[in-house]
């Protein structure tokens, strides 16, 4: 079964983000990476965010190496993905997708989280966050070690 939450309205948000959230009840972001079934995804801008989708990543069916690699094709286009953890291998492959992982240390609500990205887009944003919302920004060096492996 596939599921997908429409977003009723035309505003089409401009250099928005796409988050993904690891979550086992749509509210906080509680779930590990590799264990997460599913992800809720949200496109957030300096306007503000919205659900985008729910990608559904149920891979009780797979052997470990694919469940990671099915995750990670599932969450193509992701520009951020937060969960409660994540292993090194795992991390490398989704940096390596271009979707930066980021840890929360305890069940966090995800509108705590998107509110403070909207903040912070607002505000003075670090240069990954400008590079993926197209605000004008340098190269980032830093990128390119993670971007040859691990």
């Amino acid at each position: 079964m596939n599921t997908k939450i429409t977003v009723e309205g035309d505003t089409t948000m401009e250099n928005s983000m796409k988050v993904a959230f690891a979550t086992k009840d749509m509210e906080e972001v509680n779930a590990h990476f590799g264990g997460a079934k599913e992800f809720v995804v949200y496109n957030v801008s300096k306007d503000g965010f919205s659900v985008s989708e729910v990608i559904k990543t149920d891979t009780s069916e797979l052997e470990d190496d694919d469940k990671t690699d099915f995750r990670v094709r599932a969450l193509k286009g992701i520009n951020i993905m937060y969960c409660e953890s994540i292993g090194g291998t795992a991390a490398a492959k989704v940096i390596r997708a271009g979707i930066h992982p980021m840890k929360v240390n305890e069940p966090t609500p995800i509108e705590d989280i998107l509110k403070t990205l909207v903040a912070m887009i607002n505000g003075n944003p670090p240069p990954w966050i400008k590079n993926i919302i197209q605000m004008e920004t340098p190269h980032d060096v830093r990128q390119d070690r993670w971007a040859e492996g691990e």
